[in-house]
């Protein structure tokens, strides 16, 4: 695949990112382009590998390793790199509904675990994707494509975030009608409201896809939480099989002292406010602000570094992102072995304009926080930390334990708590009678996806737990194939 002596010719290279001190003075996207001739040399670093494990899409020490949607990646970097860019776009719409997402917000997978990445720096997957996306919008080759036959069959898709946009772009595609419900007032679930614009412009990406979704046929129903406003009662009798999309959105908490005190927050109020008032265009009062504030970021990972990211825009006065787990190492360890997920040190956009303008990255490692401190007012003002070293206990398992004289209390009038989700909210799934797993999680088995009751379907994090996008896209990919199947009595989606 590519040019044989590609990898040998070639450094690998990415686009430039606008400067840190220039983007954080506004909402737009922060990469650059790159020129289709450097496109075409990063294509031909491909190698003719024999085993291209950046496709497998498996799961090692708990992480994914390769492609979970099976992007055919050798494939269109071949094409790339001869100059093919329509037919590296259909080769890659033959496993991803929407690339210009993941070539946007994928953490990819597929380049830790990318041959040449075994000794040398691995193919630039991620842009070429993105890049091959971006050109077919622009040359207007992705245009709408309604099915030439309809089913008669009617389904629910619960939830419009990545899984229940794949779902119905596949289950439109088998000729069925299809309904998206959303509570929210904008289509897009986590694409919409949880991933910040300079990441993942809404009006110029997000949207433009779901307006094409909608010229095939797909129905978007906003501003309906099923359950709810929408009786689940109407949802069994009006359509003939209903896929739950619903998501991860109950956040982790911390049960700590002054968890109640004004300007404590879920990172996902944080963002999805801040999202919200961009889009309507009324800024003022209609969102958390950290304009002027000493910000502490508790937790890190996307969500985390979004958390900075908005923050800086909003022009904080300081920021500290506060995790508990240890610093990684510079490199790979010999416990961490390809094609595992390199858990190396790197840091994220938020943390790049962070050290920017104060000077070093953000975060404080193997660092937990012990109370937050109010005043008069009942408005947080400090957080006191505690440094940890990881022990076992006597049950074998790693666990954090204080170490004495570390204290220390961090000013702070906005706390972000950004540690992650535990579940799906509960009340759609109580009141249609599905069957839960032990973490509260929607009970179906993966690549078949039926929960307890015939005829409801349920993927992505409200199955699976919090997880990537690109394992959303999968999921929601194979609850359409199996609710086709279901529906049909077979299935020609793959």
């Amino acid at each position: 695949m590519g040019k044989p002596t590609g990898f040998i010719e070639y450094l690998r290279e990415l686009p430039l990112d606008r400067q840190a001190v220039e983007r954080i003075r506004d909402w737009n996207e922060f990469h650059l382009h790159m020129d289709e001739s450097k496109l075409r040399d990063q294509g031909s670093r491909c190698m003719d590998c024999g085993v291209p494990f950046c496709h497998t899409g498996s799961l090692l020490s708990g992480m994914a390793s390769g492609c979970p949607i099976n992007n055919l990646i050798p494939e269109w970097n071949d094409l790339v790199y001869r100059g093919l860019w329509k037919e590296a776009l259909e080769r890659l719409h033959k496993t991803n509904n929407f690339p210009e997402f993941t070539g946007r917000v994928c953490p990819a997978p597929c380049e830790g675990s990318c041959v040449l990445g075994i000794n040398s720096p691995p193919v630039t997957i991620k842009n070429i994707e993105c890049s091959i996306a971006d050109k077919g919008w622009d040359e207007g080759w992705i245009t709408a494509e309604p099915p030439a036959v309809r089913t008669g069959k009617k389904v629910a898709v619960v939830g419009s975030g990545p899984a229940g946009l794949c779902a119905a772009a596949q289950l439109n595609k088998a000729g069925h009608a299809v309904t998206v419900f959303e509570r929210a007032d904008r289509v897009g679930g986590l694409l919409m409201y949880g991933i910040p614009n300079m990441k993942l412009d809404k009006k110029e990406v997000v949207l433009r896809r779901i307006d094409m979704l909608a010229k095939e046929g797909v129905n978007f129903v906003t501003n309906t939480e099923v359950g709810k406003d929408y009786p689940v009662e109407k949802l069994r009798s009006e359509f003939d099989a209903v896929v739950l999309c619903l998501g991860a959105t109950k956040p982790r908490d911390l049960s700590i002292e002054g968890r109640n005190l004004k300007g404590v927050h879920f990172a996902m109020e944080f963002l999805h406010g801040n999202t919200k008032a961009l889009l309507d265009g009324r800024r003022e009062g209609c969102f958390i602000s950290a304009e002027g504030k000493d910000v502490m970021v508790i937790g890190g990972g996307d969500t985390g570094t979004d958390c900075v990211g908005t923050s800086m825009r909003h022009g904080c006065r300081s920021l500290v992102q506060v995790e508990i787990l240890p610093q990684p190492p510079a490199e790979r360890q010999p416990d961490n072995p390809w094609p595992e997920w390199p858990k190396v040190y790197r840091m994220d956009y938020g943390q790049e304009e962070a050290a920017a303008k104060f000077g070093a990255d953000p975060r404080v490692y193997l660092t937990t926080a012990k109370k937050f401190e109010g005043d008069a007012d009942g408005q947080v003002r400090a957080v006191h930390t505690v440094q940890v070293n990881w022990e076992k206990n006597d049950k074998g398992q790693f666990i954090p334990k204080e170490v004495a004289g570390t204290e220390q209390v961090r000013p702070a009038q906005l706390v972000l708590l950004a540690m992650g989700f535990l579940g799906p909210e509960q009340l759609i799934l109580e009141k249609l009678g599905v069957e839960r797993d032990p973490r509260s999680n929607a009970r179906a088995d993966y690549g078949k996806y039926a929960t307890s009751v015939p005829g409801i379907f349920a993927a992505g994090d409200c199955r699976r737990g919090q997880s990537l996008v690109v394992w959303a896209f999968n999921e929601g990919r194979g609850a359409a194939r199996e609710c086709d199947r279901y529906l049909m009595g077979r299935t020609s989606l793959p």
